[in-house]
């Protein structure tokens, strides 16, 4: 009888922190971080082949994403100064996530066809200030949430996050069947409006430790505090490659489901609806799953079952225009995403120091970029020379060594990530 109580009770404590405010709040921020990333990605990609842009063009586009890689060069700034309204963070975020409702609305009045440099100077500013609220959003969330909170703050967080994706791509698909791809890029920034009312309302985080007194003591301290660790380099390669050929296959799915007949609605409704509901299940079961496991055997296990998934891919390629095919790879493919990137963002969250939140989970999380914007570039030309089935048997097996280092700071014995 106790031991039933006592496991009642432990559910019960654990809905009312998926639903306390701290949690929504978290929900709310990932959504407004998720929605202008496929917008320069498979929507774009999308109203670029539509438009006649030569596939390997498509694939150079992705250098527009370089923001998301660099975003650490200019994160000390949000550590060091406070804009004069809302508070530390909630003020940077206002201010940034109007300029982003701009930019968004600017690249919707482009023109692949007639201007790609335009639209590529377009998509820059779009990718830039979405990766500055990216920066001041995972700052945010790290102060706002308690240590033993990161596993479940972080699921809620990738699930808001694509709701925003599914918005995007998913719905941006399905509208652009039906209105120009002009009309749903000013939706989708009419959409991002209402991220900055919940920025309005969120409360400001309670300040634990003090402000970098000067830009130096901002870009200088959290580097060496970060490089004096034990094993700190060998992370920063590991989350590197981690989700190296997950990300690798993303970059090309759009094309790849078109190439073989799929329709955009099609597309639209099982890639990006069906899969939207299985990447939240997967999100949730990877943040209880951290609570349960720890960080590490985590990490270890979703990471296998990432690589499988991107094996699916291939055999879709042999099945061709297979509805029930498609559904079952992403099915799989997006409940597996959700279940390794809750674990993969809670831990980065846990290898920064509150002082300087925002500069080092800025440096983790622009790794955690690199394969999306450089490595994804020849993933155009690479599908073109080997065929949609090899490139994603590579894409499989290129994910090998970023779970092999685990070995090294995150065995499987311990429970919980120890990274100095």
């Amino acid at each position: 009888m106790v031991d039933k109580q006592n496991k009642r009770g432990a559910v019960l404590a654990t809905v009312r922190v998926i639903f306390s405010a701290r949690m929504l709040v978290a929900l709310a921020m990932g959504f407004a971080c998720g929605l202008p990333l496929l917008l320069t990605l498979s929507l774009l990609q999308a109203w670029m082949k539509d438009s006649g842009v030569d596939l390997t063009v498509i694939g150079i586009f992705a250098l527009v994403g370089l923001p998301y890689t660099l975003k650490f060069l200019w994160a000390p700034l949000f550590d060091r100064f406070t804009v004069p309204w809302l508070g530390r963070r909630r003020g940077w975020l206002f201010l940034i996530q109007l300029l982003l409702v701009l930019a968004i609305a600017g690249l919707g009045l482009t023109d692949p066809a007639h201007n790609p440099w335009l639209v590529a100077f377009a998509a820059f500013l779009v990718t830039f200030f979405s990766a500055s609220q990216d920066i001041v959003v995972d700052a945010y969330r790290r102060e706002n949430l308690a240590d033993n909170e990161l596993g479940l703050g972080s699921s809620m967080y990738v699930n808001g996050y694509r709701l925003g994706m599914l918005l995007a791509s998913g719905g941006g698909l399905i509208l652009a069947d039906h209105l120009s791809y002009s009309s749903v890029y000013l939706i989708m920034a009419a959409a991002l409006l209402f991220s900055a009312s919940v920025t309005l309302f969120a409360g400001e985080v309670a300040q634990q430790v003090a402000t970098p007194r000067t830009l130096r003591e901002a870009v200088i301290d959290p580097f060496v505090d970060y490089f004096s660790r034990k094993d700190a380099v060998w992370i920063l390669v590991f989350i590197l490659l981690y989700k190296v050929g997950d990300t690798m296959a993303s970059a090309m799915t759009t094309p790849f489901y078109l190439d073989i007949g799929f329709s955009k609605t099609q597309i639209g409704t099982v890639v990006k609806l069906f899969g939207f509901w299985a990447t939240i299940i997967g999100a949730m079961i990877g943040g209880i799953t951290v609570l349960r496991l720890g960080i590490n055997r985590s990490l270890w296990i979703f990471g296998f079952l990432q690589g499988v998934s991107t094996a699916g891919f291939a055999v879709l390629a042999q099945l061709g225009a297979s509805i029930p095919g498609l559904t079952a790879v992403v099915a799989f493919e997006n409940l597996t995403a959700g279940m390794g990137t809750a674990a993969y963002v809670a831990f980065m969250a846990s290898l920064t120091n509150k002082k300087f939140t925002a500069t080092q989970y800025a440096l983790l999380s622009s790794l955690m970029g690199v394969p999306r914007v450089l490595v994804s570039v020849p993933t155009g030309y690479m599908a073109k020379e080997m065929g949609w089935e090899a490139f994603f048997v590579f894409c499989a097996l290129i994910a090998i060594p970023g779970i092999l280092m685990l070995k090294r700071f995150a065995p499987w014995r311990t429970p919980a990530a120890e990274v100095g």
